[in-house]
């Protein structure tokens, strides 16, 4: 299933998952979550993918080689894991996990939703 264009959301949710992730920073896809009150059950995976880019001063703090190696296999608490996901909802959402700490007493990441897509439209044209 290809999703066509996005509706951008980039707003922070809560995620559920059947059995809990072995490696906190390294979630693999939640089996559900929480947006505006309302719950979607992930039923489908169609797709994952990471992003260990730098952001904002995280950006300057290291030389270029280390940064591009860093790029390439992430270090700790930056980067971004991706799912592309189709809920119970016939709805079809991007969302990641941001691996950034809060801060110093919450190190935890966060949960966003980054998009909704459109399903293709099925069966013939009326």
């Amino acid at each position: 299933m290809d999703a066509l264009p996005a509706c951008f959301v980039g707003e922070p949710i809560e995620v559920t998952f059947d059995q809990s992730p072995l490696v906190a920073k390294k979630p693999g896809c939640p089996d559900g979550f929480h947006w505006r009150e309302q719950f979607f059950r992930v039923r489908q995976m169609l797709g994952e993918w990471q992003d260990y880019r730098r952001r904002g001063r995280m950006a300057r703090n290291m030389s270029p080689p280390h940064a591009a190696t860093a790029a390439r296999r992430g270090s700790w608490g930056v980067g971004r894991f991706y799912f592309r996901v189709l809920t119970d909802a016939d709805r079809v959402f991007d969302l990641y996990y941001d691996r950034a700490p809060k801060d110093a007493a919450d190190r935890a990441g966060c949960w966003f939703l980054f998009r909704e897509l459109t399903p293709p439209k099925t069966g013939p044209e009326p």
